[in-house]
């Protein structure tokens, strides 16, 4: 059969898509699929695809003589449903406001923890997840029912590592005991965090981090970028196309300029003005955003590595802040860049976990205080507790 899985909408995943599609063509459907992969990645929107393409409709994919739904759209089928963490707080209207985005557009950001109102850009951060009653209410009633025009019932469980240990338990039992004809395709960002008696009982398909060129694509082809806003969104995405789709390019450019004034200050160790700093930071973004500055801050950093290296301002990222690139260099030869980068990447899963930001940029500054004068920090990893360089004594 001729498919070409998500060549209409799905962004990179190369092996990922060739893997459906070789299970499409074998006719050997498991009853369960297992997506994983970093935030942003389109798991979600793949997820989507898949189920389409297991009820034939062609929407997402190209599917040839696969195709036997008249349906346009997974929103429109009878036999897919979707579902997704939410706060105790949110209703039936809710849930359905945020499907009908996705409907329109797959990469569309719809879970409540990063996005917690469709009307405003709120900073405040819910906590969305699967507790028991939504699971007994409304997905295993779903479970249990046979298709209707479809070639499958197909239940997409999002973010499924938020599932509360009596809903993992509970769910257990629907993928031990399955119907002939029902599907659940489930996605998660934390594969190892899950029980492994649910792991083993799904075909396993990860999804890659996008690379650089992937993501601008979509942001040209799909998004309408021009390529030179493209290329920068790319270069500051850490993978993430869903969302940075929505960043605000001269917004990033302003906040490159308090990057850079955090690092002056982290250095001279002006603890006044980094919590000047650092206090906007944590008042005026919410957790993606505060994400996406540390990928300015390690954009900046990779920066001073490769002209470090190589004296050429043609690789330059932040081009027009070569000169403060020159001069930390010239002051500081003997920098710990490549040590900063890794203590950037242990803070990040602390963001997104809701420790308090301010404190976060802090501890990171105090370490870059020592890293930059080519010293360990204050606080070795041994002792990492200790965040105040005065309580150490």
């Amino acid at each position: 059969m001729n498919i070409k899985f998500g060549n209409r909408r799905i962004i990179g995943q190369k092996r990922a898509k060739e893997q459906v599609e070789r299970i499409l063509d074998s006719d050997r459907i498991s009853h369960a699929y297992l997506l994983s992969g970093p935030s942003g990645v389109g798991k979600t929107a793949f997820a989507l695809a898949l189920a389409e393409a297991i009820n034939g409709v062609e929407h997402l994919s190209d599917l040839g003589e696969y195709k036997s739904s008249k349906k346009s759209s997974w929103f429109t089928h009878p036999d897919i449903h979707v579902f997704i963490p939410k706060p105790t707080s949110a209703n039936t209207e809710e849930l359905r406001g945020r499907l009908e985005l996705l409907a329109k557009d797959p990469y569309e950001i719809i879970d409540f923890s990063r996005r917690p109102s469709l009307d405003d850009d709120s900073s405040k951060n819910l906590q969305a997840f699967y507790p028991i009653d939504y699971f007994r209410d409304d997905i295993r009633p779903v479970a249990k029912l046979k298709p209707n025009e479809g070639n499958r019932v197909v239940v997409i469980m999002t973010q499924v590592e938020t599932m509360r240990k009596e809903t993992a338990n509970a769910f257990l039992k629907l993928l031990e005991e399955p119907s002939d004809r029902l599907m659940f395709i489930l996605t998660t960002e934390s594969y190892e965090s899950l029980l492994p008696t649910i792991t083993s009982r799904c075909q396993h398909i990860p999804l890659g981090a996008l690379k650089n060129n992937e993501v601008e694509q979509g942001l040209i082809e799909v998004d309408g970028l021009n390529p030179e806003e493209a290329s920068y969104l790319a270069r500051v995405s850490n993978g993430n196309y869903a969302m940075t789709r929505f960043f605000d390019v001269s917004k990033l450019k302003e906040n490159r300029e308090s990057v850079v004034e955090f690092m002056r200050m982290a250095y001279g160790q002006d603890a006044a003005r980094l919590s000047t700093i650092v206090q906007d930071w944590q008042s005026s973004n919410n957790i993606e955003g505060l994400i996406a500055l540390t990928n300015l801050i390690e954009m900046y950093i990779r920066d001073l590595m490769v002209y470090r290296e190589t004296e050429n301002k043609a690789f330059i990222t932040n081009i027009d802040q070569l000169e403060s690139i020159q001069k930390f260099v010239t002051a500081l030869d003997e920098a710990r860049l490549e040590e900063m980068i890794d203590h950037l990447d242990s803070y990040r899963p602390a963001l997104r976990q809701n420790v308090n930001p301010k404190l976060i940029f802090i501890v990171l500054a105090l370490r870059f205080s020592n890293l930059m004068r080519g010293l360990d920090p204050y606080i070795p990893d041994e002792n990492n507790w200790k965040h105040i360089p005065a309580f150490a004594e």
